[in-house]
């Protein structure tokens, strides 16, 4: 496979896991996962994290997996690379995956101090990755290891990085967002 073959592969079939987190901001608010709790003192996820949001940002890359579906082939002949299509489980395992990986690392801004918005460099940035793959993994075993192979895990772990900064920057920018990361 070719680097413009890998990262070509790694941004098409993460589409899925890339949108469910700005989805849950839009539709966002509600009632938060942990009911209000806290764990010695401190929330356990905060009031970022809602049912609703998690809900509509889970639907959002599911239904994006499958609208990429029509499109695939015209797609991958565009770019003169072989698209994976995404199996209902696979779109599913990265939806869903990609709130829970943002989810665990609330978990973990929380145990360690950290405010709702504060920055936690390189978790920030690969939660929702984690999450993805390894729900994929779960739900679509064949299919994950057959699309992400390491070259395409490769560009995901450097792409995504960059993708996350940019993006967080040009909506920080834009009012969008109350912090940059």
């Amino acid at each position: 496979m070719t680097l413009f073959g890998a990262l070509a592969t790694a941004l098409w079939a993460m589409l899925p896991a890339y949108v469910p987190n700005n989805a849950a901001v839009l539709a966002g608010g509600g009632r938060p996962i942990d009911g209000g709790r806290t764990w010695n003192g401190r929330r356990v996820l905060g009031d970022g994290k809602t049912w609703r949001g998690t809900a509509a940002g889970t639907l959002a890359g599911l239904a994006l997996a499958l609208a990429l579906n029509l499109v695939v082939e015209p797609a991958g002949a565009a770019l003169g690379v072989d698209l994976p299509a995404f199996p209902l489980l696979a779109g599913l395992g990265l939806a869903l995956g990609a709130m829970a990986g943002d989810i665990g690392a609330s978990f973990l801004k929380r145990r360690t101090g950290r405010e709702r918005g504060a920055a936690f460099p390189g978790l920030d940035q690969l939660d929702f990755v984690i999450g993805a793959l390894a729900l994929a993994a779960l739900f679509a075993p064949d299919w994950t290891l057959s699309t992400f192979t390491p070259p395409v895990l490769v560009a995901v772990l450097i792409a995504t990085p960059v993708l996350h900064v940019v993006t967080n920057g040009i909506a920080y920018a834009l009012g969008l967002k109350d912090e940059p990361w």
